[in-house]
């Protein structure tokens, strides 16, 4: 008798949290390759004997990266699912253990994100289970690298964005149901400030100190959080000087700056380069280098379009879900910048990610999967029938 995709969840509650727990227990920092290609291999040993092609694209500096392929996935036309194998967790950290209560799951990457890495997983097996997922073109991708911007796949997922119809992304899910139509994007800067060594006890008058000239340039960036509606901005590292007795020659600080509009960024980027080149102290220079960024996801109408599918999918299962516009980035804002409609934060709910008081709510993860699979056949429906969301050419 067949089973049918939601029952197949209900059903493999118990193997789903164990391969939770096994991913879990991989330490995957980015920098890990050997940790990463685990939950790789992993995540294949869960697929076992369903019907999808794989393809491995392998990595010298970071993990594997694996295309999985099911139904009719040709060149084009198909739903593309993203989620990352990664976590920010160094190979030596202290948390990397796996536990659990009635009520959460608690480790490294449980809701960032090898949760939703389960539900890609299962939903594919609870298709597969109904014999629907032969019939509906799947691509998924599980990249290695979206910790630090993804470097190696970006260009990879943007590429599969492009022939896609559209993309379902599964990051942790918002604490009130919530799913992602938009994102902020993310630009990341070096300030490079350069001066003049000397002893520390010899006169100094107007000093070339580097360190001086990036004091005050960082009070001053620091205060743009103030000037500049939905823009947020960081020093998150500074480096300078070599000795106490020594005037410092080189600093350096890194900024974070995340913004909602491409005009914001743009009048945030023209004050920056004002206080960069402005003289701070007698005998410097700066420079201002771009090392990341990560483009805006704008709430565009076929997002909207998505979440409406995803919201009529939630009501139909008794899940309620809600619109998010997030302040961090993720892959889905790769997918967003080529014209692709995506719909991001499909993964289960939990809280505190990047820390070692992460948690999943367990429910969430089986009720998440439910409405991943019920996304995906509404989709598939659509288009099947020619009704769906198309790009502009």
């Amino acid at each position: 008798m067949e089973t049918s995709p939601l029952e197949y969840v209900e059903q493999n509650r118990n193997e789903m949290f164990e391969l939770l727990r096994r991913l879990v227990c991989i330490q995957s920092g980015t920098y890990n390759k050997q940790g990463v290609d685990r939950v790789g291999d992993a995540l294949l040993q869960a697929v076992g004997e369903i019907p999808v092609r794989i393809k491995r694209i392998r990595n010298e500096g970071h993990g594997d990266l694996l295309i999985l392929s099911s139904g009719p996935a040709g060149e084009t036309g198909a739903i593309l699912l993203v989620g990352h194998m990664d976590t920010v967790f160094p190979a030596d950290t202290q948390f990397n253990w796996y536990r659990e209560d009635e009520v959460k799951a608690y480790g490294p990457g449980v809701i960032d994100m090898k949760g939703g890495l389960v539900e890609a997983v299962f939903a594919l097996k609870a298709l597969d289970s109904f014999g629907t997922l032969a019939r509906i073109p799947l691509r998924v991708i599980f990249n290695p690298d979206e910790e630090i911007g993804s470097p190696v796949s970006g260009g990879i997922i943007a590429e599969e964005a492009r022939k896609s119809a559209l993309a379902l992304v599964l990051e942790g899910g918002g604490m009130n149901g919530d799913v992602v139509t938009g994102r902020k994007g993310r630009l990341g800067l070096e300030i490079h400030v350069h001066g003049r060594a000397g002893h520390a006890a010899n006169p100094q008058v107007g000093k070339s100190s580097a360190i001086l000239a990036l004091a005050r340039k960082i009070v001053d960036i620091e205060a743009l959080n103030d000037v500049f509606p939905g823009v947020t901005v960081n020093i998150g590292c500074i480096k300078g000087g070599t000795a106490p007795n020594s005037i410092p020659e080189a600093a350096m600080a890194t900024i974070d700056i995340r913004f909602d509009s491409e005009q914001a960024i743009a009048d945030v980027k023209a004050k920056l380069d004002e206080i960069v080149n402005r003289l701070d102290a007698p005998g410097t220079a700066s420079s201002l280098i771009e090392v990341g960024n990560r483009p805006l996801m704008a709430a565009s109408d076929r997002n909207k379009k998505l979440f409406r599918i995803a919201r009529e999918a939630g009501e139909r299962l008794g899940i309620p879900i809600q619109e998010e516009f997030r302040p961090g980035t993720s892959d889905a804002s790769i997918i967003a910048a080529t014209g692709t409609p995506v719909l991001d934060g499909l993964g289960p709910i939990g809280e505190d990610g990047h820390s070692d008081r992460e948690y999943m709510i367990k429910d969430s993860l089986i009720a998440r999967t439910k409405l991943l699979i019920s996304i995906i056949e509404s989709c598939g429906l659509s288009l099947s029938s020619g009704e769906f969301i198309r790009r502009p050419s």
